[in-house]
């Protein structure tokens, strides 16, 4: 197995989040020295090679999930600066086609997270897919305003439509052609709205898969339950550099929010000290108030459209969490029967599933139930 990551100088100094045991440490395959990581905080890698930072503006160019029709004569020298990602490749991966065209087309999956999250929350869980699929590769994405993305300039507005054009766009530049994508939560809209975007037809059948949120309102849960918009606004009066993640931890579990939340929140605490400083501080990765602009719009998107109408050659399913975080409306399921039923009749695909045992972080939650459901996207799919 190997990653490799466009901004790998922006890991160091990291530290495993508060209350966190650490992962089982790996090396990866790499230019540069094997070093290990922690708690899917990947540190140093290969620079992927990309194209050209001129691009279509939203939303007059529709991009495309072919890669020949986009990153012909591109010059693929620079690291990319659209998005922070790890491609996480398994063993029988034949080298990237990143920098070799003349390699073929590997199968490959996007993993999106949700709001205030980054790629890193799906490392675990990507190279558990990595081994147990190993011809395949796995592609985590930081969407703007998160994680390293945050230092990359994006022009608003700050949208889910947006975050969508920023991924299509790199998949572009790494001549990716997915086969699969999954989204958590925002990124479950953030994948919706690739395929709404993305040009028709499509080269090669596409599965998405939407884990615990629906094409339309946002429905969040009931009293006692942690609710992103009061987290955000929380955040957005703590100070922007704070001396301890325990400090951080604490204030948010005396502010009612849960200790799960609590501990992926610090995990977007980066410290800025060296390491052997008596005065440690750590700053916040993200860019909140674009991160409050994409959630509003996550709020106010609706794709019921891409979802009763299927492109040819989408399924689409919808995955809902037994202890889901927001409130899953009847009107929601009975129109997700609805257009199973209709895609079945029209030659396409819409399929709901229940992940038992399972609160909104489905992939921490039930990561076992979620392997399994998940998995038949990977089977059988000539490589």
């Amino acid at each position: 197995m190997s990653v490799i990551s466009n901004f790998p100088a922006a890991h160091r100094h990291r530290e495993a989040p508060v209350g966190v045991s650490a992962a089982r440490k790996v090396g990866f395959r790499s230019a540069v020295a094997s070093v290990p990581f922690q708690d899917d905080i990947f540190r140093h890698s290969q620079s992927a090679l990309s194209c050209s930072r001129k691009g279509a503006k939203y939303p007059s160019v529709q991009m495309t999930f072919v890669d020949e029709r986009v990153a012909r004569g591109r010059n693929m020298t620079m690291p990319s600066r659209i998005l922070a990602y790890d491609l996480v490749q398994g063993a029988l991966v034949r080298g990237s086609s990143i920098a070799d065209k003349s390699i073929p087309d590997t199968p490959t999956a996007v993993l999106v997270h949700g709001i205030l999250g980054s790629r890193k929350n799906w490392g675990t869980f990507a190279r558990r897919l990595a081994q147990a699929f190993p011809t395949w590769q796995f592609l985590l994405v930081d969407l703007r305003c998160h994680g390293d993305s945050a230092s990359t300039s994006k022009k608003g507005p700050h949208t889910v439509a947006a975050a969508a054009l920023d991924v299509l766009k790199l998949v572009a530049q790494l001549r990716i052609t997915p086969r699969v994508l999954v989204g958590h939560s925002f990124g479950g809209k953030v994948v919706l709205s690739m395929v709404e975007q993305a040009a028709k037809p499509l080269a090669r059948p596409v599965r998405v898969w939407v884990l615990d949120a629906t094409p339309g309102k946002v429905r969040p849960g009931g009293d006692g339950e942690d609710h992103p918009q009061e987290l955000i606004s929380f955040l957005s009066r703590m100070p922007k550099e704070v001396s301890s993640k325990r400090d951080v931890l604490d204030a948010l579990i005396k502010e009612g929010f849960s200790k799960d939340v609590a501990q992926w929140v610090v995990t977007n605490l980066r410290r800025t000290s060296p390491p052997v400083s008596v005065s440690p501080s750590f700053s916040w990765v993200f860019d909140l108030k674009g991160i409050a602009e994409m959630y509003r719009s996550y709020e106010e998107t609706n794709l019921w459209n891409i979802v009763e109408d299927v492109p040819r050659g989408v399924h689409m399913n919808f995955l809902k969490a037994e202890r889901s975080l927001h409130r899953w409306a009847l009107e929601d399921l009975q129109r997700i029967h609805a257009a199973e039923d209709l895609a079945a009749d029209e030659g396409g695909g819409v399929q709901m599933h229940v992940l038992e045992d399972a609160g909104h972080w489905v992939h921490a939650d039930n990561p076992d139930g979620l392997f399994r459901i998940l998995s038949s996207s990977f089977q059988g799919i000539k490589t």
